[in-house]
């Protein structure tokens, strides 16, 4: 099935048993007995214990996740079986964000304070690891990595003497350098960014790469054109104000066209405006004008789509299909990352070991 077609798709199920037909049409997408509508396929992960944050979606038979109890887990047959590869000696470490390249290249990032964070980085398919970053600053706290290719990639970490710290690589997590700082802003009181989903610093295309924020008065979206060494910044219109809201999750489809997702992480509170785009790579941000209903934590752009993304949160998965001006609900279920590969192998992770592929 095409983007397209998961699109339609998606958006026949969100409006309801009425759905017009015509809504398949022209797609390939055909209800009834030709095709089912795309949802969340459960894969029995084996590890009920543990909530997964970090995703990395290869394709439609790789993927990787990675969470609590330093446990790194990949599937190379499409979710039916996974190996437990996690790293040897990690299982008091929280793994929050995981970059894969293929079935047998990842890095993975710890989080925490001071030591807790750390990188390491497999060659053989997590047979082995190695340790190529450990936090010595205990005023350091490292939240998200992304890569803009197999060689060149970054780490943010919470503010240090008042500005978020960048760290670098460019051998593919080999080794890390921290930038200098004199490029990027001043944080707000208060601000941060939020572990939550391994989305919080995003990039897209060889050089920009961008940074959610939350916990301070406003929640705000940094952006940098030239691989971490100048940042701007700008506010969403995503509430924020409390150390548990702001923006939570990136996706990029290319470098100007973006969504924003979050919220307040706590359940028993409202999260409105948890939605918003942009269509000048971040300069500017419009509110969704039907967000998602609660939190959300991950969000994803479907392959090859112009309009069409899924957002994920412990209450349920949205669809937009205009990108990102409304959103609707497909799925109850509780996810906190999501993300797709180039063949639409599109995968989600969240709490008690629930790990899920979109099928139709």
């Amino acid at each position: 099935m095409t983007a397209g077609a998961y699109a339609a798709a998606l958006a026949a199920v969100a409006a309801g048993p009425a759905a017009p037909a015509q809504a398949y049409e022209g797609t390939g997408a055909v209800p009834g007995a030709v095709h089912r509508a795309p949802h969340w396929a459960p894969k029995d992960s084996g590890a009920a214990d543990v909530r997964f944050r970090g995703l990395s979606a290869v394709s439609r038979g790789t993927a990787w996740v990675a969470g609590t109890q330093g446990t790194v887990l990949r599937t190379t047959d499409g979710g039916t079986s996974w190996r437990n590869v996690s790293p040897p000696g990690a299982a008091e470490l929280q793994f929050r964000d995981i970059e894969a390249f293929d079935a047998r290249r990842a890095v993975v990032l710890a989080i925490g304070e001071g030591e807790a964070s750390r990188v390491y980085r497999t060659d053989d398919g997590g047979e082995t690891w190695t340790e190529s970053f450990r936090n010595t600053d205990a005023r350091a706290f490292y939240d998200c990595l992304t890569f803009f290719d197999s060689r060149h990639g970054l780490a943010m970490s919470d503010p240090v003497d008042g500005k978020f710290r960048i760290l670098s690589t460019a051998d593919g997590g080999r080794s890390w350098k921290v930038l200098p700082g004199a490029g990027m802003p001043a944080a707000l009181e208060g601000e941060a960014g939020f572990a939550a989903s391994g989305q919080c610093l995003v990039s897209s295309g060889p050089r920009d790469v961008w940074l959610a924020t939350g916990g301070g008065a406003r929640a705000r979206v940094l952006h940098s054109a030239d691989r971490g060494l100048n940042w701007t910044a700008t506010d969403t219109p995503i509430p924020a104000g409390d150390p548990a809201r702001g923006v939570f999750a990136l996706a990029f489809r290319d470098r100007t066209h973006g969504l924003a997702v979050g919220g307040d992480y706590r359940a028993d509170q409202a999260s409105p405006r948890a939605g918003a785009s942009t269509a000048d790579g971040g300069r500017t941000w419009t509110t969704a004008t039907a967000p998602p209903p609660a939190y959300r934590s991950g969000v994803a752009w479907l392959p090859y789509s112009r309009t069409a993304a899924l957002a994920v949160g412990p209450t349920g998965t949205d669809l937009t299909t205009d990108a990102g001006r409304t959103w609707k609900t497909v799925d109850t279920g509780s996810y906190d990352t999501v993300d797709c590969a180039p063949d639409l192998g599109c995968w989600a992770a969240g709490e008690k070991g629930r790990v899920a592929r979109l099928e139709s």
